[in-house]
């Protein structure tokens, strides 16, 4: 009787061991009993009857699936060869679980085909060009599709990128070439308004000059006729009547700024007026020798 207990007991404990099960946070999983769905296990420890449950385990994370490329003819009769990505991931609530497991078979391949038809459908109504230019359009309509045709999937459709939109050998060729073109065409434009920029200061600058130098010709003028009327002003008031004296001053000035002397008779009216001017008397009746003016 105690080797059968003993037995028995070895049979429970092993019985329970094997109907344990362990579910990861990325997880959630699908209990089914004799072939017929029993209950939703969640994360952390679980148990089942062995040999009678049964435990599907389904990863609720985001997965990328790539639709594979594919040749479209586009609308302007063009073969383009498109390839594009699609992301989603199952709902981690039960219904949506149940949904992804029941409801379609073999989901991946189910979106993969999906996505293949659906671009077909957009990019065929679309020029080759459009299609490169719009991709943020072709995208938007693609994950909009997938939305609505997967929403009894239990499945998110996270988001949807294209690839590749590749143009026949040729047709890449071509455009490459305007490309250039249009670029060269640009650096031209570019290079052509800085050489006119570039003339327009340079021309600028030589008015902003000549009117600098007219502007000092026009003062130094302007101070040279202040002057002119100082003298004059000046002879008015001290040189009254005597205008040929006034005269011979400036030339003995101009002679003198050389450093040159000048012999001046003795007893002429411009010694008198230069010894006045200096504070100095002639003397009377004496002989004087003739003055030597020297700068």
């Amino acid at each position: 009787m105690e080797n059968l207990l003993s037995v028995i007991i070895v049979i429970v404990v092993l019985f329970f061991f094997a109907g344990i099960r362990i579910v990861r946070p990325t997880n959630r999983a699908l209990v089914e009993r004799l072939g017929k769905y029993h209950h939703f296990a969640t994360p952390g420890f679980n148990w089942i009857i062995p040999g009678i449950d049964k435990m599907y385990k389904i990863n609720i994370t985001e997965k990328m699936i790539n639709a594979e490329p594919q040749e479209i003819i586009t609308n302007d009769n063009l073969n383009a060869r498109v390839d594009a990505q699609v992301y989603f991931k199952i709902k981690p609530d039960e219904e949506s679980v149940k949904n992804s497991q029941y409801n379609v078979n073999s989901i991946e391949y189910q979106i993969v085909n999906l996505a293949r038809t659906t671009l077909r459908n957009i990019i065929g109504t679309m020029t080759l060009k459009s299609a490169n230019s719009e991709r943020g359009k072709i995208n938007k309509e693609l994950h909009g599709t997938l939305l609505d045709e997967t929403h009894n999937w239990g499945i998110e459709i996270v988001r949807t990128e294209l690839k590749e939109i590749d143009p026949p050998k040729d047709v890449q060729e071509t455009m490459n070439k305007i490309v250039k073109a249009e670029n060269e065409k640009i650096a031209a434009i570019d290079f052509a308004t800085a050489t006119e920029t570039k003339a327009d200061g340079e021309k600028r600058a030589e008015i902003r000059k000549a009117e600098g130098v007219k502007q000092a010709a026009i003062l130094r003028a302007e101070g040279e006729a202040q002057a002119i009327a100082l003298v004059n002003e000046a002879a008015e008031k001290y040189f009254i009547g005597n205008a040929q004296l006034l005269r011979r001053i400036q030339a003995m000035e101009t002679a003198l700024m050389n450093n040159a002397k000048i012999v001046v008779p003795t007893g002429s009216d411009l010694v008198n007026v230069m010894s006045e001017m200096g504070g100095i008397v002639p003397v009377k009746g004496k002989d004087v020798p003739p003055t030597i003016v020297k700068s």
